[in-house]
């Protein structure tokens, strides 16, 4: 019986912050950090002030909860690199997913790159470490491949940084890619003609001939 009631109380936790986390993101993206009020996060989420203080006591709360999201999708694309997986198929998978995430996650994925570029002075050590922990767990797998004699020998850790590069780079520089593209603004079928090029690319420098 108590599950029963603590249920509806946790859904609308959850949907209060998204809502947050959302319009967060939206006045975050556009105003900077320090150009930012709680005020206009709790206007822009549609609820009172004192809910969002309810869940997050300050600005910088609502912040590092952005970037810990945006680390979660990242870490949600890189569920394709596994041992058990043929490389081919899995840098598909990783590459497209990644390209999805920034193509839905536009504000957001900005967001976190003006971050860093302002020198990353939110991105919690913990944060930090994190990206090290998952890195080098899927750089064991490439290790594990190259090992195998499934890929090439590589150096795995400028592979990702690569791979990183190339799937940001459409969301956070779209002006830039829709000029090289002849185009006033990127579509779907331009993500999608992105993923097959990065990744026919990457695995016919990787992948041994026959």
């Amino acid at each position: 019986m108590p599950r029963e009631h603590n249920e509806p109380d946790e859904k609308i936790r959850e949907r209060n912050i998204r809502l947050i986390i959302k319009a967060g993101i939206e006045i975050f993206s556009r105003k900077g950090y320090d150009g930012t009020r709680i005020a206009e996060i709790a206007e822009a989420s549609g609820l009172p002030k004192a809910n969002v203080y309810y869940y997050f006591s300050s600005k910088e709360q609502i912040y590092t909860a952005i970037i810990a999201h945006l680390l979660d999708g990242w870490d949600n694309a890189l569920k394709f690199i596994t041992a058990d997986r043929e490389p081919a198929d899995a840098f598909r998978l990783y590459i497209r997913a990644k390209l999805d995430y920034t193509r839905k996650n536009i504000a957001e994925t900005r967001l976190f790159a003006s971050e860093i570029i302002q020198g990353a002075r939110f991105l919690k050590k913990k944060d930090r470490q994190h990206i090290r922990d998952v890195t080098d767990k899927h750089v064991a797998v490439i290790e594990g491949w190259i090992a195998e004699g499934k890929i090439l020998p590589v150096d795995p850790r400028h592979l990702f940084i690569m791979l990183w590069a190339s799937t940001q780079f459409y969301a956070e520089f779209e002006p830039i890619a829709a000029d090289g593209l002849k185009k006033s603004r990127l579509k779907v079928e331009d993500y999608e003609m992105a993923a097959q090029t990065i990744a026919e690319t990457v695995l016919r420098g990787v992948l041994p001939r026959e």
